[in-house]
């Protein structure tokens, strides 16, 4: 793990890979010192933001340390170690919906990979996913990672002034869900009828380090859920 300050109130680390970040994001988090503000997990890295006037960006990197290696930093011990809830909870598994035949770049997909539209949907269905970073848009989880023969996929040459919510798409080696209309370039294969994202009342069930699977729907299906929240 190397570490690194990150502006005045945050400290960054470095992981050996994704799964080690989602590890250590989730013992920050259980750990939730007095001092912490926020973890942010982004792939193989992340952000640790903490209250500069309890604490020093060194102390935190010798906690982290200290965490990571299974003992008590220095910092946990002068301040009395965790003394808010700080929402945290183990990772979970969501399973999402999909209409596929309300799609608009499978033909593009399938052209790629050389698989016809119903294997593109197999091998997208049959894979479980990790949410290794959320960002873009408010919401928005980076699914990793597609199966072999779905990677490789470049975004589209010009990207739409508006994608739908609920529209789903992947490109590279990453799936994902666009929860509020945006411009965006990724490919569409799909869409859900579940709400993923309501900002003004602050609903967002998927976090970093939890897991998604989707589940193919007919378009009647997809009238019957439209609305509801993913949960």
């Amino acid at each position: 793990m190397k570490l690194t300050p990150l502006g005045d109130q945050a400290v960054l680390a470095y992981l050996a890979d994704e799964p080690a970040a989602v590890a250590l994001a989730a013992t920050v988090r259980a750990a939730d010192p007095v001092w912490l503000f926020d973890v942010v997990p982004a792939y193989a890295s992340v952000g640790v933001f903490f209250d500069a006037d309890q604490i020093r960006a060194a102390d935190v990197m010798d906690w982290l340390n200290a965490l990571a290696s299974g003992g008590r930093g220095p910092a946990e011990a002068v301040l009395g170690g965790n003394a808010h809830s700080g929402g945290s909870r183990p990772p979970l598994a969501f399973r999402v919906p999909v209409c596929y035949e309300m799609q608009l770049d499978l033909a593009r997909v399938c052209e790629h990979t050389g698989l016809s539209a119903d294997a593109v949907i197999e091998r997208h269905t049959a894979t479980v996913y990790t949410v290794y970073a959320v960002g873009f848009v408010p919401g928005f989880p980076y699914l990793g990672y597609l199966p072999s023969e779905l990677c490789g996929v470049g975004r589209l040459p010009s990207p739409r002034t508006r994608v739908e919510p609920g529209s789903v798409g992947l490109t590279g080696r990453q799936t994902g869900i666009y929860p509020l209309a945006r411009p965006g370039g990724w490919n569409l294969i799909g869409r859900t009828p579940l709400t993923i994202v309501d900002a003004a009342d602050g609903f967002f069930p998927l976090r970093v380090g939890d897991t998604v699977r989707f589940d193919r729907i007919d378009e009647s299906r997809y009238r019957q859920l439209e609305g509801e929240r993913l949960g």
